[in-house]
């Protein structure tokens, strides 16, 4: 039987500067980790425009 939570579930898209989603995950953690290996990328929710910038400053 599947999932009845149809669209209730928060999901989080990694986006490069240029505007590209490279990666979509259920988790904002795990968003927030992949979003670190590309220079200049955001976190969003999925489905929204509005987005937090990643830190890449001070990185090795």
């Amino acid at each position: 039987m599947a999932c009845n939570c149809q669209g209730k579930r928060e999901q989080y898209e990694v986006v490069t500067a240029a505007g590209k989603v490279v990666f979509t995950s259920g988790s904002k953690p795990t968003a927030q980790a992949v979003s670190r290996r590309y220079p200049e990328s955001s976190v969003r929710e999925k489905g929204t425009d509005t987005s937090e910038t990643t830190n890449t400053a001070g990185r090795l």
